[in-house]
């Protein structure tokens, strides 16, 4: 399976932002102010989208056309899915035993998504099927939308029910965020094939900048306090989704760091290792940098970093060691490969808990 630096690179941004939200939540408390308000939604806004839209996006490329068909698709997606999913719940068990070990989260979401996206390989050469995969995706989250007063209600009768199915990143929106990744990730290797790539990415940047500008003057217009947080948006069983203009900076962000990463580590050569480790060695590190931040600095030995200096200091030095953690993975990864040629890389990638 051929890589590309720049998902990775743009995988790593992602996760920066993710170890970020979650250490501005857990490292701090609200004595910080508003300051510490603004970088918990700040940091929450692009990781979730990033690494949904990224695992769509990088389907594509693991697609070949001596799988077996949609049945044989459907059968190794499974086999993907699987231990992505049974990690979900391992990490429920770990992490937050507060929750029954059975509650859905963002691993839950990311297998159903493989799941449900794998057999539809074949078929995205058909424009009517790129479209009509783009249509369900919006449709999905406009209906959520508009149902959104009704779960409300429905979260608060069934607490059982709502663990597994709206707890955190569920599938209904959010697979939605997938979907248009994989018919994007299908048009870009089009456009690479055909020599539009540089084409493909400008349109990404020009739509980003149109986007962001367009939540500026929706944020101008809308003018509720706070101008930057979570009251515009949907907070379903305590758990983040985007809403109205939001959704133009979401997508803003997300296509200017497509399109900057690509100019960057594609065209302009540049290598970031560091970010690239983070990037290939996400899943590992969405994994264990919860139990460094949560279980361990914020439970176990009771640390608040209620200063911006200290706060800064530390983040850089997790940073640091989850660089040196995802160097060793990767090597630890490679030494199985040698011994198991026919192994590719898992481009699964993972958002933040909310």
């Amino acid at each position: 399976m051929t890589r590309f630096t720049f998902l990775d690179g743009l995988r790593g941004i992602a996760l920066i932002l993710m170890v970020i939200n979650h250490t501005s939540r857990w490292w701090m408390d609200t004595s910080m102010g508003w300051g510490r308000y603004w970088l918990v939604y700040g940091s929450m806004v692009w990781p979730a989208p990033i690494f949904l839209f990224l695992v769509g996006f990088c389907l594509p490329l693991s697609h070949r056309a001596d799988t077996g068909g949609p049945l044989g698709l459907a059968v190794r997606s499974a086999r993907r899915a699987i231990p992505i999913i049974g990690t979900g719940f391992l990490l429920n068990v770990l992490v937050f035993p507060e929750d029954p070990w059975w509650s859905g989260g963002v691993l839950q979401t990311i297998g159903l998504s493989i799941v449900l996206l794998g057999p539809t390989l074949p078929f995205l050469d058909r424009r009517a099927v790129r479209y009509g995969l783009l249509a369900l995706a919006v449709g999905a989250y406009v209906a959520f939308a508009g149902a959104y007063p009704a779960l409300v209600g429905w979260v608060s009768r069934h607490p059982v029910t709502a663990q597994i199915l709206f707890l955190d990143f569920p599938p209904w929106p959010w697979v939605s965020g997938a979907v248009v990744g994989l018919v994007l990730g299908r048009v870009w290797l089009d456009a690479r094939s055909a020599g539009r790539e540089a084409r493909y990415f400008r349109t990404a940047a020009i739509t980003g900048v149109a986007c962001v500008l367009g939540w500026f003057a929706w944020d101008w217009w809308f003018g509720t306090m706070p101008r930057f947080g979570f009251a515009r948006d949907l907070v379903l069983n305590r758990h983040w989704t985007p809403a109205g203009g939001t959704n133009l900076l979401v997508v803003g962000g997300g296509a200017l760091l497509l399109a900057v990463t690509w100019w960057a580590m594609q065209v302009r050569r540049l290598r970031l290792r560091w970010l690239v480790v983070l990037g290939r060695s996400a899943f590992m590190l969405y994994f264990l940098h919860q139990l460094i931040v949560l279980t361990l600095v914020n439970r176990a030995l009771g640390l608040r970093f209620n200063d911006w200096l200290f706060y800064s200091v530390a983040n850089l030095g997790l940073m640091v060691v989850l660089v040196c953690l995802g160097g060793a993975w990767l090597w630890l990864e490679s030494l199985t490969r040698r011994e198991r040629p026919e192994a590719s890389t898992d481009l699964t990638i993972i958002p933040p808990r909310p």
